[in-house]
């Protein structure tokens, strides 16, 4: 067996090989137990010479329960044995109700690790490994063991994936062959299957940072025009006594400050008839009826221009605008339940251009053209169909709304991504992030409804943008930051965690981490995992497919995992070239 402690230097235990050859060549990452009256110390071999073995010390055991972190070392006088069958229960946990089964131990055969679901759920995880490693697999098994648990019965469960590639459909559509009170929703931006839904995101639950960035608005001169055309599509699409009242005192003062301007008559005729085009009344529009002394003209004649260069009826139109301006503005608010489409914000757009005189100011005028053009290039590309304006939704009845699949819960919500440009399918996930966890800050109980934000490719969604100077926050590091304490909660997948935003990362309490070879990545990760062992990191270079290193809060020890391939499989498989070749 072990021999005496040689020496202790740091973290390390020197101790007298003993061990036959054929014994020893076993011995490597296996765990040892340094045992003395009234202390029990768990260690790992870590190096194994001919005549001495070293053995870093990595907790003890307090009673039945393990603690990581060593206060006081091991007596030189300790025996040294292989730690037994219910102290290694202790470190790979039993499957009970609130646990899980992630897979095989890869050192300890028949022995499963079985982490606490709050231990690993309740907390940010991050999900590392190369292409092909079996990040994809690893997530769908995962996912299929916690829900074939019969005890859990996770019937309240909300996972949303966030797919870049449409990889969890094949994987998770039979959810309710597993229990008929489960329940999958595929949503995407291109149904079809019968079951599949469409990607619909209401626009008037965007706020002014989400149209910022839907805009990809670059500087802060451009959020006054974005948040004054919000407030206007608002009340334009509106139809109502109110409504219509402060939609002819906005015209009136637009046309006013056109009437008033310095610019030509020909200029102020233009803009003048661009305003009434984009917003008109039955009291400002073309063929509205003005009235005179003995007289009557119609709008649109009140601009004929004469021989002077003059509006022929500048003072019947003057004093027609002015009987429309209201003397409180702030008698009308802005509209509560107000809803609207992306054409009613495009003429707001246009309105507020027109109104504040931008057209005047040469920086601003061009800060205002890129967002007209932004906002064009959405709405003639298909990204303007997953943007609806034709009810109002609460935001509580739009989360009820994404959960639910024929009137039945759902557990898995898988949003689809693969046909939209990086640019704009960061922006929406973006969105879909702030409003779950707007919901979940206004609930009456804290986290009681909690969500699971699982992102693959998250290197294409949480990465180090410009969002924090322009409107103060990146939505990503503020759920990282406060989203554990609402039940919102990071599930980041990556290849390239190098990529991903720091402070997402710091703030990931598990990690399993598959095969990576990156030399980036890799020092990231030691970095990243300071007590894992450097025998542990140079296996994780060549771990097998399916084969990942479990680390963080959820397990006692670093333990490597060798995970059950899924059933059904995603599909993320490579492509079958020789066969497609003949």
């Amino acid at each position: 067996m072990f021999g005496k402690i040689l020496f202790i230097s740091d973290n390390i235990a020197h101790v007298e090989n003993k061990m036959e050859r054929d014994v020893v060549a076993d011995l490597m990452n296996v765990h040892v137990v340094f045992e003395a009256p009234n202390q029990r110390i768990l260690g790992e071999v870590v190096e194994l010479n001919d005549d001495v073995i070293k053995i870093r010390f990595l907790g003890e055991y307090q009673g039945k329960r393990y603690l990581n972190g060593v206060l006081r070392k091991p007596l030189l006088s300790s025996t040294i044995r292989v730690i037994n069958g219910e102290e290694l229960i202790e470190l790979v946990g039993n499957y009970t109700d609130k646990s899980f089964i992630l897979g095989d131990s890869a050192i300890y055969k028949n022995f499963k690790v079985c982490p606490n679901i709050n231990d690993l759920f309740s907390n940010h995880m991050a999900i590392f490994g190369n292409s092909g490693s079996g990040k994809s697999c690893g997530v769908s098994r995962i996912i299929q063991n916690i829900f074939s648990n019969k005890a859990m019965n996770p019937i309240n469960a909300n996972l949303f994936f966030f797919d870049a590639y449409g990889e969890y459909k094949n994987a998770f559509s039979k959810l309710n062959e597993i229990n008929p009170n489960y329940n999958y929703k595929f949503i995407t931006t291109n149904p079809v299957d019968q079951n599949d839904y469409m990607l619909e995101i209401p626009l008037h639950l965007l706020n002014l940072d989400d149209w910022a960035l839907l805009l990809q608005a670059s500087k802060h001169s451009q959020l006054p025009i974005i948040e004054n055309t919000i407030k206007l599509a608002k009340i334009f699409s509106q139809d109502n006594e109110v409504s219509r009242k402060l939609k002819n005192h906005l015209i009136a003062k637009a046309l006013l400050a056109v009437l008033f301007s310095s610019e030509t008559t020909a200029n102020k005729k233009n803009e003048i008839f661009t305003i009434i085009e984009v917003c008109n009344t039955p009291e400002f529009n073309f063929n509205s009826v003005i009235p005179g002394v003995g007289y009557t003209r119609i709008f649109s004649e009140c601009f004929e221009i004469d021989s002077k260069g003059n509006f022929g009826e500048s003072v019947l139109i003057t004093d027609y605008i002015l009987k429309h301006i209201l003397d409180d503005e702030e008698e009308f608010p802005e509209p509560e339940k107000a809803y609207y489409s992306l054409k009613d914000f495009a003429n707001a757009l246009e309105f507020t251009l027109i109104s504040e005189g931008f057209q005047n100011n040469e920086n601003l005028y061009s800060d205002s053209i890129i967002l007209k053009v932004r906002l064009n290039t959405i709405m003639t590309s298909k990204v303007g169909n997953y943007f609806t304006g034709d009810k109002y939704i609460p935001i509580e009845e739009y989360i009820k709304i994404l959960t639910t699949s024929k009137d039945q819960k759902s557990q898995i919500i898988n949003i689809n991504l693969e046909d939209i440009d990086d640019v704009y399918a960061k922006v929406i996930v973006k969105i879909f992030c702030r409003l779950l966890f707007e919901y979940s800050k206004g609930l009456e109980k804290r986290a009681s409804v909690p969500f699971h934000l699982f992102l693959e490719e998250a290197h294409r969604y949480i990465q180090k943008d410009n969002d924090t100077f322009l409107i103060g926050y990146n939505i990503f590091d503020r759920i990282a930051k406060e989203g554990r304490k609402y039940g919102v909660l990071l599930d980041i997948i990556s290849q390239r965690p190098v990529e991903i935003s720091d402070t997402v990362i710091a703030q990931c309490s598990n990690f399993l981490i598959f095969k990576m070879t990156h030399p980036l990545d890799i020092k990231y990760i030691e970095e990243m995992l300071p007590n894992i062992s450097s025998d542990i990191v140079e296996k994780q270079k060549v771990l097998q497919p399916g084969t990942c290193v479990g680390f963080g809060g959820a397990f006692k020890i670093p333990m490597i995992v060798k995970l059950e391939m899924p059933n059904p499989m995603p599909y993320s498989s490579n492509c079958d070239v020789s066969t497609c070749w003949r």
